[in-house]
């Protein structure tokens, strides 16, 4: 694994790098922050796999910029350009995930495939966001995972960080999340603008962004593939790397064909 950093429109992006083999995976992580997951480990094993910090995350002030779900999905536009990066396979997890799809609204001419997972962004009526910001540690971790065990070692590695890091996640998160809580109405009416191959990955269990979530993104992008996983929470790249991994390589090789 390596880390970089790349000037893009006047803004300095941090993004780690691993594997080189294949073709490129574009990670988007989670609310919590960048970290290297064990589905990136496993990803890297048949594909070039780019990680970045999102702009304002870790220790890099939040650009002037960045009001907007929407600006941060036309900076990795810029990105993608940046490095010239062609036929990528874009997969965001949960806040990656909406920042994914608002990439694939305004341009799809770079990629390949995008796979979401349990993406926030579009709130279902029947199961709407709880309030992320009124959380304490203790709930967030438990949120994340079906598994207690691995919510409580999750939280133990997560009160180790730096808190300056935290609560700088904590602010870019609130600038793009805050109002609405953690979606963008708009953001259903623009769905069926996608038109890549498209799989959606939702724990069943999901106490951060409810299963039924995935019903507007089903319904709305063109032939969206679901999986559904059983005894399982919103922290996919942790909880069911295995899983999510081998389902995201088989998709990856039918999106190519």
């Amino acid at each position: 694994m390596r880390d970089s950093v790349i000037e893009v429109a006047g803004t300095k992006l941090g993004y780690r790098e691993a594997g080189g083999a294949g073709a490129t995976v574009l990670f988007l992580h989670g609310a919590a922050g960048a970290a290297w997951d064990p589905l990136l480990d496993q990803l890297s094993g048949g594909y070039r796999v780019l990680a970045p910090e999102h702009p304002g995350f870790g220790r890099g002030q939040v650009p002037d910029w960045m009001m907007s779900v929407g600006d941060v999905a036309f900076f990795y536009l810029d990105l993608m350009q940046a490095l010239d990066l062609r036929n990528v396979h874009l997969v965001g997890h949960g806040l990656g995930g909406w920042i994914a799809a608002e990439i694939a609204i305004r341009n799809t001419a770079r990629l390949a495939s995008l796979a979401l997972l349990a993406p926030a962004g579009v709130e279902a009526r029947e199961a709407m966001f709880d309030d992320i910001f009124a959380w304490t540690a203790e709930e967030f971790a438990r949120r994340q995972f079906h598994d207690p065990r691995l919510a409580q070692e999750w939280q133990q590695a997560q009160a180790k960080l730096d808190i300056d890091i935290a609560l700088q996640n904590r602010t870019a998160l609130a600038r793009l999340g805050w109002n609405p809580r953690m979606h963008n109405p708009q953001l259903p009416y623009w769905l069926h603008r996608i038109d890549v191959p498209t799989l959606l990955v939702w724990g069943e269990d999901d106490q951060v962004v409810p299963f039924a979530c995935h019903k507007p993104f089903k319904r709305d992008i063109r032939h969206a593939e679901l999986l559904a996983l059983p005894k399982s929470g919103h922290a996919l790249p942790i909880e069911r790397a295995h899983e999510v991994g081998a389902r995201l390589a088989a998709f990856f090789r039918g999106a190519k064909g």
